[in-house]
């Protein structure tokens, strides 16, 4: 993938305190939010009821600044038709990375239907996370299973950069350091 679209999956106040090292898991978003910023590739954001799980955390939003949350009630980000009317808007889009909580509710029934849509999708394993650790796992299994591919923060943003040559790939290395 060179030319993918990035979702950031329910990242919420009620939500973030209670999965599984969070503390990395947010450090890890953090910079997959900024190379794809680098990089000036799209990047939506969604909410899984909002009224009821709160906004998407502030050190997020902050970094998503004009990216408009798109609330939804699907697990599934591709069951919402807002979801997809956006991400249809993504011309030259070449796949879809997916990030965010949690990894065997939401980012894994969205994995399985964008797949099932024939699209191909990468879950950033190190970027995507769930209150417990085992769940977390087995929807990693099946996610490759599904024909998803599991990446890294730093394998996924040094792939797109390709070479170790020019301004981009010394802000990249700044920001995975």
């Amino acid at each position: 993938m060179k030319n993918p679209y990035l979702v950031v999956i329910d990242v919420q106040e009620k939500l973030f305190p209670v999965v599984h090292d969070r503390e990395t898991f947010l450090r890890n978003l953090e910079i997959l939010i900024q190379g794809f910023k680098l990089f000036e590739l799209p990047i939506l954001l969604t909410e899984q009821v909002p009224e009821k799980l709160g906004p998407t955390i502030e050190p997020i939003r902050s970094l998503l600044d004009g990216v408009e949350p798109i609330p939804k009630t699907s697990f599934s980000c591709a069951s919402d038709p807002a979801f997809m009317s956006r991400s249809g808007t993504f011309d030259g889009s070449d796949g879809v990375v997916l990030a965010g909580i949690e990894t065997h509710v939401c980012v894994y029934q969205t994995e399985r239907d964008l797949i099932r849509r024939g699209q191909h999708v990468e879950v950033v394993t190190n970027a995507v996370s769930s209150r417990d650790p085992n769940n977390h796992r087995i929807a990693l299994d099946r996610i490759r299973n599904n024909g998803g591919f599991l990446t890294t923060v730093e394998m996924l943003l040094f792939n797109i950069q390709e070479h170790a040559s020019g301004d981009t790939f010394k802000e990249l290395v700044q920001l995975v350091k």
